[in-house]
């Protein structure tokens, strides 16, 4: 059980007990004990069991509870609260924008015991006449849970990888499998995955078949199986599992078929066909058999296609002309910008954050701690601004040539003014302009918002352009094309967030914004320093869309990007409207 499973487990038991009114204080203590579990950086489960308060700073009491959990898949008052709610109202605390007192009414009032009912209430219009309710409250949680039901059956990139990075160190030792490998939506990096799909070549089908139908987490459907296909879910997630058992000579044709997308199978490889040549890779692939990957795209004439831009939407016409880039890899990257600290709603002080950068080889960290406005996430107001980058400055002389740049994480305020006036705004080496509340606009009003953020003079750069929360709640509706067009007329650098739940800029549109000529930058939006991690998944979205170092802003050396900071703050030229705070 990894620290992830602990602080649901505290957080569902915080949620269980406000539903049924408990007391306050115990509720305030197992979301205290979740925050605890948050901020640590070693996995809980290899803490020997008597040295956890030690080694925590959990209380005896919290540690007593998490250690039963280790041992146990659960603690007492877990238990006892489950036990007393019903399966079906436990899982309306999924759905999000609905929280356990709205969960209590609904359920105590109206007799509702799961999502279906539900939905049914509201569609029936029942939902809206209970107190504290309404008929906007109503129709967001019809949207809530049509989301809700899109998610199911669904994972994020990680978790799906690391389930297939599983199944297959399972298939390689199973006797006679000689090649295997995992395909599909994993191997194509998609943000979310349905199917996890692997290829395995065996001369002895029946051996993987017994070894996939006894495997704990998985469950077999024997209809959609076959001799050479297993076929199931896992059994936690409802995600659907899929293994290709194939003949050793077939495994790299097959390979191929199941890591692309159709419209990269069927699309045209030349602009006129040749008579009797194959036209698309599909028919190759039914006409001869191939060594490697490699030599299936050099005999259709094209260049070499990387598994994650196999999505058929732009990719064949540059590998014909041989003119697809060099995708941006992790190692290029140089430093890590968009992180918090404990200044705002970060776990590990800017020293933690700046140090742990710096021995695992970055050359600067970007601190851009929540803004006032935040005051849900311990925004800073401008005293503790000036405190910050007092310390900073002290940093950066002691830990040179490591670089620590003044940021902030902005918020973008309702009418689209940055958070901060300009005698703030001023002091920062950059600044990352990004929505946080204020999420139900319509789309012209949310681009008219982020569009006037876009065109301060002090905005550097946007963040999760979008906010969504994938497989939680739907991004903020954004003329994108809009958006990335004024980034570039104005030089504004766009985010991807590579926190596997926004992935945000969103990979569909990284291809026109490089197009564009707009700079990209891949920021964790760490909040821990296990955070810095996530920058592979913002790599992988970047290489989606076709991303390279040389458009990677901060794939640029430390003294390249104060270079820029410095060049863009000089050019500064506020409008009127900023001028009378900066002057008068």
């Amino acid at each position: 059980m990894d620290n992830r499973a602990l602080i649901r487990a505290f957080r569902l038991t915080a949620q269980l007990m406000e539903l049924h009114e408990e007391n306050p204080f115990k509720i305030r203590a197992y979301e205290g004990t979740a925050n605890a579990l948050e901020q640590l950086s070693v996995p809980v489960a290899d803490i020997e069991r008597h040295g956890l308060p030690d080694r925590t700073g959990l209380s005896k009491t919290a540690a007593a509870k998490v250690a039963e959990m280790l041992d146990t898949g659960s603690f007492d008052e877990l238990t006892r609260l489950l036990a007393a709610t019903p399966p079906g109202v436990v899982e309306l605390l999924k759905v999000k924008g609905i929280g356990p007192k709205k969960i209590r009414s609904l359920w105590k009032e109206l007799g509702i015991e799961g999502p279906e009912q539900l939905r049914e209430a509201a569609q029936n219009d029942e939902v809206s006449k209970l107190k504290g309710f309404g008929q906007k409250t109503q129709e967001a949680i019809l949207a809530a849970l049509e989301f809700t039901d899109q998610s199911r059956g669904k994972l994020l990139y990680p978790q799906a990888e690391e389930l297939a990075e599983d199944l297959l160190g399972r298939l390689q030792a199973v006797a006679g499998v000689e090649q295997a490998a995992v395909a599909g939506e994993v191997r194509r990096r998609l943000e979310t995955i349905e199917n996890v799909a692997l290829v395995a070549a065996t001369t002895q089908p029946a051996a993987v078949h017994a070894l996939l139908n006894t495997l704990d987490g998985l469950t077999t459907d024997p209809r959609r199986s076959g001799p050479f296909a297993w076929r199931g879910t896992a059994t936690a997630s409802g995600v659907k599992v899929e293994v290709l058992l194939v003949a050793p000579q077939d495994f790299v044709n097959q390979l191929l078929l199941n890591s692309a997308a159709e419209e990269h199978l069927t699309g045209a490889l030349a602009e006129e066909n040749q008579p009797g040549q194959p036209a698309t890779l599909r028919q190759w692939l039914k006409r001869e058999q191939f060594a490697s990957e490699q030599d299936i795209y050099q005999r259709a004439g094209l260049q070499y296609v990387e598994p994650e831009l196999r999505e058929g939407l732009w990719e064949l016409p540059l590998a014909r002309e041989n003119k697809l880039p060099h995708l941006l890899e992790d190692s290029d990257l140089r430093g890590s910008l968009h992180n918090h600290s404990t200044y705002s709603d970060g776990s590990h002080s800017l020293r933690e954050m700046a140090t742990f950068l710096r021995d695992n080889g970055y050359e600067y960290l970007g601190i851009c701690d929540h803004s006032q406005a935040a005051h849900y996430a311990n925004g800073l107001q401008p005293e503790r601004v000036r405190q910050q980058q007092r310390e900073i400055d002290e940093l950066n002389q002691e830990l040179a040539p490591f670089r620590i740049f003044k940021g902030i994480e902005s918020d973008i305020l309702s009418d689209g003014s940055l958070d901060y006036p300009p005698t703030v705004l001023e002091t920062f080496d950059f600044i990352v302009a990004s929505v946080h509340s204020n999420l139900k606009m319509d789309e012209r009003k949310a681009t008219t918002r982020v569009l006037r953020a876009i065109e301060n003079p002090y905005t550097t750069m946007l963040g999760h352009p979008t906010g969504r929360l994938l497989l939680r709640r739907e991004g903020y509706p954004l003329d994108h094309k809009a958006i990335i067009d004024a980034c570039a007329k104005h030089n504004v650098i766009i985010e991807i967030n590579a926190n596997p739940w926004r992935l945000d800029l969103d990979w569909r549109w990284v291809h026109y914004a490089l197009d564009q000529g707009v700079q990209l930058s891949i920021n964790p939006d760490a909040h821990h320093t296990n955070g810095y991690a996530d920058m592979r998944y913002g790599v992988f979205m970047g290489r989606k869309g076709g991303l390279t170092r040389e458009m990677t802003f901060n794939a640029k050396t430390a003294a390249e990007v104060a270079d820029y900071f410095a060049q863009r703050k000089a050019n500064i030229k506020p409008p009127l409207e900023f001028q009378d705070s900066l002057f008068g």
